[in-house]
């Protein structure tokens, strides 16, 4: 299957490195032209860790190129990114193809879908919770691979092509996928903004001076009992909403084949598995600048549709933006454009099912 990856941080290069060592053929753009510039005389990708050896994929020049004649495309850029690349890819596509969103946050299907139905496009657009694969790009034309998961979530809308979304994404990754009951169960199951928060909130100034420290080495059991009260306004959240979804003590379980515990314990034995995983080195880290405006601000606009507080989450944002002196809120450019806040909670359900 020919397959269109936009992006080419260490996610998107472990996905064409992963579908071309099972013998699909991954096209691979990048919307700021790093991977044309790493890759301009030879498109090979050298992988190490869970998967090693060199595979060829197609470098594209631009979004046009990258989707003509792809039956699949997978979007792995940040969220804050997530608008300029669907306004690209958008017009680019047709019928008959799907695209898979990875990682899902910030309705961002919705956004995506809203731009096809302008055209009278109906496409399946599966969402997944979290990433395939954890990976990082290991130099110009490299990347490693730590950990391929063996389960995690998706679903599919409009929630009619849900068959379809699944049958692809296990024909691409494997049996490796669960389905969820809609994009919106989808949403409250992204784990990584509240661990994120907590995480730095912990290592706020080894990160701001440059430190080693080690990510999950880091998560104490005080870091851990913020991620475990997060973690019980999230799910409560989900209950609002008629959903039941993974607790944080599910998605370590299934991540890293660790036993259910309070968060800091787990973290603790991951950490003895995987000492190598570090935090970030600055503020200026998607562990903030994605996670706060496209994981906490969305979740405090579902609680306010469901008349449910939130307070940690909105702790959280009102931290971060006085910590960089920045309007976290006003940087999600996906939330303005859909105009949800005006909802009930059953119409939005209704368009994160239907669309």
């Amino acid at each position: 299957m020919r397959v269109a990856i936009i992006g080419s941080g260490g996610i998107g290069r472990g996905y064409a490195a992963y579908l071309a060592s099972t013998g699909h053929q991954p096209v691979l753009w990048s919307p700021s032209g790093a991977a044309l510039a790493d890759f301009a005389d030879r498109a090979e990708l050298s992988v190490t860790g869970k998967l090693e050896g060199v595979f060829p994929f197609v470098p594209a020049r631009d979004c046009a190129e990258a989707v003509e004649g792809a039956q699949a495309v997978i979007v792995a850029v940040q969220a804050n990114g997530f608008r300029a690349v669907f306004e690209a890819l958008a017009p680019q596509l047709r019928a008959g193809q799907a695209v898979i969103v990875s990682a899902h946050c910030s309705f961002a299907a919705l956004y995506l879908h809203r731009l096809l139905a302008v055209r009278g496009l109906d496409l399946p657009i599966a969402a997944w919770a979290t990433t395939a694969l954890t990976a990082r790009k290991s130099g110009p034309r490299s990347v490693h691979i730590s950990g391929i998961r063996a389960r995690l979530d998706v679903a599919t809308l409009p929630l009619r092509h849900a068959e379809a979304g699944l049958v692809l994404c296990r024909t691409l990754f494997g049996d490796r996928f669960e389905p969820r009951p809609d994009l919106l169960a989808i949403m409250l199951s992204n784990l990584n903004p509240p661990a994120h928060m907590a995480t730095m909130l912990g290592n706020l100034t080894r990160a701001e001076k440059g430190e080693d420290w080690p990510n999950y080495g880091s998560i104490t059991q005080g870091v851990g009992r913020i991620i475990d009260a997060m973690d019980v306004e999230r799910l409560g959240l989900a209950r609002a909403f008629g959903l039941e979804v993974r607790s944080v003590q599910d998605h370590y379980r299934l991540s890293f084949g660790v036993e259910p515990a309070p968060v800091g314990k787990m973290a603790a034995e991951i950490y003895r598995k995987r000492p190598e995983l570090l935090g970030p080195k600055s503020l200026d880290t998607r562990f903030i600048t994605e996670d706060v405006p496209f994981g906490l601000v969305p979740l405090e606009l579902l609680g306010a549709v469901a008349g449910m507080e939130l307070p940690l989450h909105k702790a959280g944002i009102a931290l971060f933006d006085a910590i960089c002196a920045r309007d976290f809120r006003a940087e999600n450019d996906l939330l303005p454009a859909l105009g949800l806040s005006g909802l009930s909670a059953a119409e939005l359900h209704r368009q994160l099912r239907e669309g």
